[in-house]
């Protein structure tokens, strides 16, 4: 009867109802409802529904029971139901901060039994305290009641028991009475739990950094003291006098994922001190001032008023691509093939005819020649032609120019997939010369047209650093794409990696295989470079080695396998932002001859960025395998931080000038042999820029 009323109270107030009538009822509620919640809600025949009326009803129903589990679990401290619950539903599913019939909400019950862990699991999770306590005083007289009323229904159904004759009955009151008095239980433990509290200490730190010319960045520590309630929110002031006489303003914050505040709107060059304080149920704590005392908002070109390298080039270069378009519009480039001289028609191959013969299809095995492939993949899955082979185009079967030049004009040709029929068709005015290089790059981009027209896929994605070459005299260049979403194509189909690869039969010896065979040996590994070259680096300021070796044809930079778009690296800190006085005094280290001594103790606190860097630079010389002695040459590159957006930028790290560049040949003692690869440098900063 109990718990009917209440649910007809939750209906109408649009507040939820109290726990079940015992401590049993409440366990094996939410023992059903955590985690997939055993009882399958998703059984129920929808289909036999009337209407959306009841569908809604069945929403409702499930919704009103998870919450319930929520509140049983907190009430009997069940940590792990607690964030099963929490991993497997949202916030809005649970109901997380809307108070019961009670006035109470998941996370008070937390912070009043002092459960630290199940509180900070909630707070994670976005829970909030009941809006009802406005005050100490509002909160003490609350739990008072609810105290006073569970102690008052345990004496009344006590007196019943004890007068009653045994029955049905009073078997159902007895079990009232378990319940009622397990519940004053719990309103007893709340209440002294509020009352022993006191209010936090201060948090146990507070870095404060400059994040911009205009913003300072706020990092700070709950406090240590394991003794007060649960901190639930921080409040954060900033002044321009160390007195905080005049506050300029402050924010509370009460998502707690991660403690630290950006202060925006500040004026370059302006001091600022902060200050942070912690918030539990019995009050504001004392305020904890920062580590500096203050900070001037700034940035690193501020110190000679440099612009960014980067602004405007890329609508720059829009604006040029759309002037050599308008130019090109009416070339004769553009007219129909039919206008064209006859000579014109007979200057192209058999071969090249062939591509637009409505019989063209793709390649099964490979001639002597330039070849192009395209691989596209789906988790574990390929596209793959019908005849279950990777898609294959020619390019040239007579090919004789020099490979490199004209490979990497192609992996630029991949920044524009869109535009291939517009550079065929400009191409095309330059074929009457007798340039191998421009007929193989027209022959490159009529073999992308055919590729893209027997897909019917525009982009066909990033070009592999490396050709595949053979020594039968094949040459295969490789495109690799992953595909997000489950499409479909008429000339291809999926099929799993594993099955292409067992099932192929390989036409070519071990110790000679195809170009073909080749790509199906690696092909996990160039699909894992793949997805690896298009991870982000998280925000922060990173310290990366610059190395390059030159071959004949081209310079190559050494990066990481695991992260191959980005130099070899290590973090430094989170926050990307160099400040001006930071930057002069990296400025005045590099002007010095002598290398720098090791500063004083005293002096390290008051310059963070030595610490930083000097622990950043024995992280990475282990990593490139390079001792501190052999490194005490290397030197910072100090024209410059090569800001990537406005979240990433990099110092960079430099061997001596002579061994930058290691020539052709030369013994290389700064170049590690495991976990990383040199890049073409074209190749690099083209995968840089992606």
């Amino acid at each position: 009867k109990m718990t009917q009323q209440m649910r007809d109270l939750q209906l109408a107030q649009a507040r939820k109802p109290p726990g079940p009538s015992s401590p049993n009822a409440a366990k094996r509620l939410y023992r059903n409802l955590s985690g997939k919640f055993r009882v399958n809600y998703t059984s129920f025949d929808e289909g036999s529904l009337v209407g959306r009326g009841d569908k809604e009803k069945l929403r409702k129903s499930y919704l009103f029971q998870s919450n319930a589990a929520l509140f049983e679990a907190v009430e009997l401290q069940d940590l792990d139901r607690v964030q099963e619950m929490l991993k497997h539903y949202s916030p809005e599913e649970l109901d997380l901060n809307t108070p019961n019939s009670e006035g109470l909400l998941p996370l008070d019950i937390a912070i009043m039994t002092n459960n630290a862990p199940i509180a900070r699991a909630l707070l994670q999770a976005g829970a909030k305290e009941s809006p009802h306590f406005v005050s100490l005083e509002s909160r003490s007289l609350h739990l008072s009641t609810l105290v006073r009323e569970a102690e008052q229904r345990v004496n009344e159904l006590m007196a019943q028991v004890v007068n009653e004759a045994p029955n049905a009955d009073c078997s159902e009151k007895e079990k009232q009475l378990k319940a009622w008095e397990w519940r004053f239980r719990l309103y007893k433990r709340m209440k002294a739990g509020f009352e022993h509290a006191r209010v936090p200490d201060a948090p146990s730190s507070v870095h404060l950094s400059v994040a911009s010319s205009s913003s300072l960045q706020v990092t700070f520590w709950e406090p240590l003291s394991v003794n007060s309630a649960v901190v639930t929110k921080y409040k954060v002031e900033w002044s321009c006098s160390p007195t905080f006489s005049a506050l300029l303003g402050e924010a509370v914050i009460d998502k707690l994922k991660d403690l630290h505040f950006t202060i925006q709107g500040l004026v370059s060059g302006t001091a600022y001190h902060v200050r942070v304080s912690a918030y539990n149920m019995k009050g504001w704590g004392p305020p904890q001032a920062s580590v500096p005392p203050f900070a001037i908002p700034s940035n690193w070109r501020e110190y000679d008023g440099r612009a960014p390298r980067r602004r405007g080039q890329a609508e720059a270069l829009d604006h040029l691509l759309g002037q050599v378009k308008t130019v090109h519009q009416h070339c004769i480039c553009h007219e129909p093939c039919k206008n064209q001289p006859q000579s014109r028609k007979h200057s192209v191959s058999k071969s090249l005819k062939h591509l637009f013969h409505p019989g063209s299809k793709f390649l099964k095995t490979l001639k002597r020649g330039l070849y192009l492939t395209a691989i596209f993949y789906k988790d574990d899955n390929i596209l793959v032609t019908h005849e279950d082979q990777i898609p294959v185009v020619e390019i040239d079967d007579t090919y004789s120019c020099l490979l490199m030049q004209d490979f990497l004009w192609l992996t630029k040709v991949s920044c524009m997939w869109d535009e291939i029929l517009w550079l065929r068709q400009c191409v095309t005015v330059s074929q009457s010369s007798c340039s191998c290089i421009l007929q193989t790059r027209f022959k490159m981009l009529l073999a992308i047209s055919q590729m893209q027209g027997l897909l019917g896929i525009q982009d066909l994605g990033q070009v592999f650093f490396e050709p595949i070459k053979d020594k039968q005299g094949n040459i295969l260049i490789v495109t690799l794409k992953e595909v997000k979403t489950n499409q479909t194509f008429e000339s291809v189909r999926w099929v799993p990696i594993c099955k292409l690869q067992s099932s192929r039969k390989s036409v070519s010896s071990p110790e000679e295989p195809t170009a073909l065979d080749t790509l199906l040996i690696s092909l996990q590994d160039k699909l894992a470079y793949h997805q690896r070259s298009s991870h982000a680096l998280s925000p922060g300021l990173y310290l990366g080695y610059l190395k390059l070796c030159s071959a004949v044809d081209q310079i190559r930079v050494l990066v990481p396998e695991q992260l191959p778009n980005i130099l070899c690296h290590v973090k430094i800190r989170s926050n990307p932002n160099i400040s001006r006085e930071e930057w002069e005094w990296l400025q005045k280290m590099a002007s010095m001859e002598e290398p720098v001594p090791t500063e004083p103790e005293a002096d390290r606190s008051q310059n963070p960025l030595f610490q930083e860097l000097q622990a950043a630079i024995k992280e990475l010389m282990t990593l490139v395998n390079i001792s501190l002695q052999e490194a005490k040459d290397f030197r910072l590159y100090s024209q410059e931080v090569l800001d990537f957006g406005d979240q990433v930028s990099f110092l960079l790290l430099l061997p001596p000038s002579d061994d930058v560049c290691t020539a052709p040949g030369q013994n290389n003692p700064y170049t590690p042999h495991s976990g990383f690869l040199t890049l073409p440098l074209q190749i690099f900063e083209l995968g840089e820029e992606r």
